[in-house]
């Protein structure tokens, strides 16, 4: 019988580890990422492999978002050496996002290790370095959706586009034990039916045991025309005010839909003279690896850019100024008032945006827009739950600035998109729910009951089951 064990996002939204072992594949892990929240040093330290990792034969991966891919340095330095396998785009993404991490995890660790020095305290060694990021990098082997390729001595895996970003995965797994053939679908993130640029999540009919994610699942989001409304709105009144508004964004997928959309405003000329900047090297990176790719994304979306005479998501807003330099991004401060500034990180646990906020979120001018799902124990998390005085680089601040969710821009399916997907699969398939808080998972789990007569399971960071 084939076991599977959830090591992370179980009743959680970050850390997706979950380990496969059946005879006809061995020990196959179904994503390896990082728990988001706290400090970047002490949640490495803590992040612990409680597997041998030199006993893990593959690792299938459903995309390169750092809760599902982080921990993949980690895996290799412990002694990991087989298989990567991954879509081909996310074979791009993982390397803009693994070197990006590994700066800052270990700049993060030379600071911490200096006051340390100061204080008398023990030094901390690396949990990993840049050579395990490259080694990871070494073992990817790429995959197109739709291809059906081995794993293991009686098994197969297929994957289908999952809609949530460039190269995300749906993973369909089928193996034969004692001949007897049995599939395993791991939704990985699953996209949202009406984002921009990506394709809506692929539908399956067959499985076995459905693992599904739950990020959403207690809530439904706004249309994107309302939230498009709600967005012009606070452009609007944030300019009436004199203000600069900042927009914390994941550098893959958040940031190439925010710029779209603030492009087919310029486009329609209903955006006032803003100054847009992107201030993130890899967002900036990544919007390029978008453009490589553009056979993958939705075809009207981009045949919408190229009628407007564009090729690349970047010239469709010709009032964007990418900030790759240390320099660059701290020039932006000087700017009293009039812009919009991208930066990451998406949940505020690091990246140039917390110099942003140190610069504007004390004043009542300004606005913080949220454009994704800010995890428990966030930067952004705590300011979307209010709070009116937050502690970074040492010091406290005053929140005055509007603090504002547009959750249509969400790159999650949401309670109805959720169990629509789930509702295209045959017969009964047992149903394990995932990567969602617990809260979000009993909505789901009982909406889909209500709904469709479908009983879930909605496991526990380390239980396992059998199927």
């Amino acid at each position: 019988m084939a076991t599977l064990t959830f090591h992370g996002a179980a009743q959680e939204v970050t850390g997706s580890c979950h380990l496969l072992e059946s005879p006809a594949l061995g020990r196959v892990l179904l994503d390896c990422g990082l728990h988001q929240g706290g400090d970047a040093v002490e949640r490495m330290h803590e992040d612990t492999l409680p597997f041998d990792p030199q006993h893990i034969d593959a690792v299938v991966l459903s995309h390169a978002h750092l809760d599902h891919s982080g921990r993949l340095p980690l895996l290799v330095n412990r002694g990991f050496s087989g298989p990567i396998h991954c879509t081909e785009a996310t074979v791009d993404l993982l390397e803009l996002m693994l070197e990006d991490a590994a700066g800052l995890y270990l700049r993060d660790l030379e600071r911490s290790n200096l006051r340390n020095r100061r204080r008398g305290k023990p030094l901390r060694k690396a949990d990993y370095s840049r050579a395990d990021v490259h080694k990871a990098l070494k073992l990817c082997q790429p995959h197109a959706y739709g291809d059906t390729w081995p794993l293991g001595p009686e098994a197969t895996v297929c994957f289908h586009d999952a809609g949530h970003i460039l190269g995300s995965a749906i993973v369909e797994l089928t193996l034969s034990e004692k001949k007897h053939r049995k599939t395993l679908v791991f939704s990985g993130d699953l996209g949202k039916s009406d984002a921009v640029l990506m394709n809506d999540p692929a539908t399956l009919k067959h499985a076995d045991l459905v693992m599904m994610e739950g990020t959403y699942g207690d809530r439904n989001h706004r249309s994107i025309d309302n939230t498009l409304v709600e967005l012009r709105d606070i452009l609007a009144d944030t300019w009436e005010r004199g203000g600069n508004v900042m927009i914390p964004s994941f550098a893959v997928g958040r940031t190439q839909e925010i710029l779209f959309h603030l492009g087919r405003l310029h486009q329609r000329g209903e955006l006032a003279p803003w100054q847009v900047f992107l201030d993130s090297p890899m967002a900036i990176k990544a919007t390029r690896l978008y453009d490589r790719w553009f056979h993958l994304l939705d075809r009207d979306d981009v045949k919408h850019i190229r009628r407007s005479h564009h090729n690349a998501i970047e010239d469709y807003l010709p009032k964007l100024s990418c900030a790759v330099s240390t320099e660059e991004s701290m020039a932006i401060n000087r700017i009293k008032a009039g812009a919009i500034i991208i930066a990451g990180s998406g949940m505020c646990t690091g990246g140039r945006i917390r110099h942003h906020f140190k610069h504007r979120i004390w004043n009542a001018r300004n606005a913080l827009l949220f454009i994704g799902f800010q995890a428990r124990n966030t930067l952004g998390r705590i300011l979307v739950d209010g709070a009116k005085h937050i502690s970074m680089f040492g010091e406290d601040y005053v929140v005055k600035a509007r603090i504002a969710t547009l959750g249509g821009f969400s790159a999650h399916a949401d309670q109805a998109q959720l169990v629509d997907w789930l509702g295209h699969f045959e017969g009964t398939p047992r149903v394990a729910l995932v990567h969602g808080e617990p809260r979000a998972l009993d909505a789901l789990s009982h909406k889909l009951w209500q709904e469709k007569q479908i009983a879930c399971e909605i496991p526990a960071l380390g239980q396992s089951l059998v199927f």
